[in-house]
């Protein structure tokens, strides 16, 4: 018996899961928590977020994030692929800055627009 707590709501449910019997999902308040603790045991993903280095802009570092949860086991590779990445302002929100990370067809995208200082 494995036992979570749930973080797709506010709530925290905490959750048991009886991986012996087909991952049955008990103490959870709504239908998300199942669906949660049994990806979550089987094949756990994540949204990154992080910046980049963006030159010409009001700030030295872009927010990005990925638009899309990927493998929990990708998210290192995944940051190893920004340090390579030096973005020239500006850059509109929801731009793609590194798109289809390790095959995952999720993309980092800029999560903020920053303007060309003059």
């Amino acid at each position: 018996m494995k036992e979570l707590i749930c973080i797709v709501c506010p709530k925290g449910c905490h959750l048991k899961i009886d991986e012996e019997n087909g991952f049955a999902v008990t103490g959870n308040a709504c239908e998300k928590g199942p669906v949660y603790a049994v990806k979550e045991l089987t094949n756990p993903t994540r949204v990154v977020t992080s910046t980049v280095r963006i030159q010409g802009a009001e700030i030295p570092r872009m927010p990005v994030k990925t638009d899309g949860d990927i493998p929990k086991d990708k998210i290192f590779a995944a940051m190893q692929l920004l340090n390579g990445v030096t973005l020239q302002a500006p850059v509109r929100v929801g731009t793609v800055i590194v798109p289809n990370i390790l095959g995952t067809g999720k993309n980092f995208v800029a999560t903020r627009s920053l303007g060309k200082i003059e």
